[in-house]
């Protein structure tokens, strides 16, 4: 993997450099990450995994081990098989070599708490974001399994509350994994800080895209990093809030 922008380097970046170019500063980011191909899908067969590379498969392990917490739709959680990511694993290695936390909780959002009691995710360390309309005796099992429940909201989630609720916690730097209606609401909140979107030279068709349709506003991201493998583009945006 190679960097275009800033600069330009034929060098291929090392683990540490990787690390560098992808660290944030201290504080509260809520950064999300997405694989799509030229004509903006996202999954190939109902699953982004066919879309992916090497390179996409290590920045994924790295945005994650440098995260403090994973925010991710029920339908993207369930459709892609999420599971607890323990400090076993490899993204649990690297978080402890990054001098990380080796645990990564995952935080689902669920207008209706559709994680249920005996889900592989249904337990500590996971979170549950969710709002008043869903059922309390779901949240109040998924609560005695284990599950950290917050409740945003009254009839829908509320996106920067929960970004508030998760800081509270100690969970600032927020990595997102989607999905695009995931994307789409915290695009029109205001609340996403930068956009990592990996570019798969590929064209899929059909109509799993990037956003399920028109944002309240046009969003203008500002190019701040671009790296290169094996014609996959690594892109980094910055949004404005």
């Amino acid at each position: 993997m190679r960097r275009l922008l800033p600069g330009g380097d034929t060098d291929e970046l090392a683990d540490d450099a990787l690390a560098d170019a992808y660290r944030l500063p201290p504080g509260r980011s809520l950064r999300v990450n997405f694989v799509t191909s030229l004509d903006g899908a996202v999954t190939v067969a109902g699953v982004s995994e066919g879309l992916g590379s090497p390179g996409d498969r290590r920045v994924f392990r790295l945005l994650r081990a440098l995260a403090d917490v994973v925010l991710v739709g029920s339908g993207t959680a369930a459709g892609e098989g999420y599971r607890p990511v323990p400090p076993s694993s490899t993204v649990g290695r690297l978080r402890a070599a990054l001098g990380r936390p080796a645990e990564l909780p995952i935080a689902v959002v669920s207008r209706r708490a559709s994680l249920a009691p005996g889900d592989r995710l249904a337990a500590a360390p996971t979170l549950l974001v969710t709002c008043e309309a869903a059922d309390p005796d779901r949240r109040a099992a998924l609560a005695d399994a284990g599950v950290t429940v917050l409740v945003c909201g009254e009839d829908d989630v509320d996106l920067p509350l929960a970004l508030d609720r998760l800081a509270d916690l100690g969970f600032e730097q927020v990595l997102c994994e989607g999905g695009p209606a995931l994307l789409a609401a915290a695009l029109d909140d205001g609340v996403v800080d930068e956009l990592d979107l990996t570019v798969a030279p590929a064209l899929v068709g059909g109509e799993s895209r990037l956003l399920p349709g028109a944002l309240a506003a046009v969003v203008r991201p500002r190019l701040v990093q671009l790296l290169e493998e094996d014609g996959v583009l690594f892109t980094r945006y910055a949004l404005d809030r």
